[in-house]
């Protein structure tokens, strides 16, 4: 199983651009282990999708290996995907 991990910086101007880019995408990856169910719950608790949105992105990831659950700055997405990675789901910020 493969996990990914939120990017680490190398200077603190990497950080700054990071942190001034508004259009991060938080991507989560299909990893064979996690069920639907369990994909779904983790979208609605973490990053407060509903239930549909939830559904769909799971499907995305599913069918295509990925997808972009949430967009925003670094700062708001990071704790987000360390929560996706704490739950046992393969996540990254790109």
């Amino acid at each position: 199983m493969i996990k990914y991990s939120v990017k680490e910086k190398d200077s603190p101007v990497d950080v700054l651009e990071e942190e001034l880019k508004d259009e991060n995408h938080l991507v989560v990856f299909n990893d064979e282990v996690n069920t639907f169910d369990f994909v779904i719950e983790s979208l609605i608790k973490i990053c407060q999708h509903d239930p549909i949105q939830a559904e769909q992105c799971t499907f995305i990831i599913h069918f295509n290996g990925k997808c972009s659950v949430k967009d925003g700055s670094y700062n708001k997405l990071r704790p987000m995907c360390e929560a996706l990675l704490d739950r046992g789901l393969s996540a990254t910020i790109d």
